[in-house]
């Protein structure tokens, strides 16, 4: 069974708790100085505790808090060469973590979908560390991909879920205006979302042709895609995500002049 700690129960790391208990084989110590908050997450962690040392006894130990404490946090962390440290903050670099922890270091950005073993995540490490693979593995989908790359990704799956939530509340609305009732039309809007997300991810067509799948001449949804391809929509995503990205660089430089 993994031996694993989560420093941090807040939203990410209540995720990262719950979507490991519903996921079982993983030994889950909860650690944070908020004893409200461990108390939400004690139903789902083997244990809580609010004592570094028993926090770091664990082989891997995950830090889940707000960019701007994770250099405090790492400071009252002594961990060892034979641990590894996994940091899923924003903006904060294997470099900036690794000059101040003795574990190897894997740097995760996770989202908060890990609560229902849905999660989107990128990782980057020197090599395969086996205990976070089946980890993320366990919580949803995973890919690796370069250092330079996780300020992307910060900004595409980490920040996303806000702009996908954003497009469900924008059709939730759309159906309101034509009459429908609200719960309703929010269900059928995420349920659309999440169909249309299973088909792109299990299907080997491109988006575009999955796209014509659903347009047939002189219908609804050409209709109203012609709306959607005269608009700025794809502009405004495009825009969203280079701000996202853009933040999180300024927040690596941040870290980097402490």
């Amino acid at each position: 069974m993994a031996d694993l700690t989560i420093v941090g129960c807040g939203n990410l790391g209540s995720a990262l708790i719950n979507g490991l208990a519903a996921a079982g084989g993983h030994d889950v110590t909860a650690y944070d100085v908020d004893e409200a908050a461990l108390e939400r997450v004690a139903p789902y962690a083997a244990r809580t505790t609010t004592d570094v040392e028993t926090a770091m006894a664990s082989d891997t130990v995950v830090v889940a808090v707000k960019p701007d404490i994770v250099g405090a946090v790492l400071s009252e962390f002594d961990l060892s060469a034979d641990q590894t440290l996994v940091t899923v903050a924003a903006g904060v670099s294997r470099n900036y973590v690794a000059a101040r922890t003795d574990a190897t270091v894997v740097r995760v950005m996770p989202n908060l979908a890990a609560e229902t073993q849905d999660m989107a995540a990128a990782v980057t490490w020197d090599e395969v560390d086996e205990d976070v693979r089946v980890m993320l593995a366990d919580l949803g989908s995973f890919v690796e991909i370069e250092e330079e790359l996780m300020d992307t990704a910060t900004a595409l799956n980490g920040s996303g879920p806000a702009f996908v939530f954003y497009t469900i509340q924008a059709m939730t609305e759309g159906a309101l205006a034509e009459g429908m009732d609200e719960t309703a039309a929010e269900t059928l809007a995420a349920q659309t979302v999440k169909g249309a997300a299973e088909t792109v991810l299990r299907s080997d067509r491109s988006v575009d042709d999955l796209i014509d799948a659903v347009c047939s001449p002189n219908g609804t949804t050409i209709e109203g895609m012609e709306v959607l391809w005269d608009s700025q929509f794809a502009d405004a995503m495009g825009a969203a995500l280079a701000a996202a990205t853009r933040r999180s660089r300024e927040m690596a430089a941040e870290r980097a002049d402490e």
